[in-house]
């Protein structure tokens, strides 16, 4: 699905605009809403008082990174290009997650 949304071509055009980005954007920005939503209400509000963001760094990173080693096959110079950090930044958090 990753290969998919990474390598379709959108051809919509409205008014001379490309809509790709939009189109790609927005149905993931509504199941990460979801997620999100979802997890707030099954947390106990105390674990995530003062470090919110951390906490949901942590739980979608991990995720986000192993997906990506997948689709490049555990290129890490292309992992890293497609997520658009520094290749030793992506061995840093491969490490911390144990997944180097």
């Amino acid at each position: 699905m990753l290969e998919e949304l990474i390598n379709k071509k959108y051809s919509i055009i409205d008014n001379g605009k490309n809509y790709k980005d939009k189109i790609i954007k927005r149905p993931l920005c509504v199941a990460i809403k979801k997620f999100l939503e979802n997890y707030l209400l099954h947390i106990n509000k105390n674990e995530y008082q003062n470090n919110l963001y951390q906490l949901l760094l942590s739980e979608l990173e991990r995720p986000l990174l192993d997906t990506v080693m997948q689709y490049t096959r555990g290129n890490q110079t292309r992992a890293a290009l497609i997520m658009g950090i520094n290749r030793s930044t992506l061995r840093k958090k491969l490490k911390k997650y144990g997944m180097s």
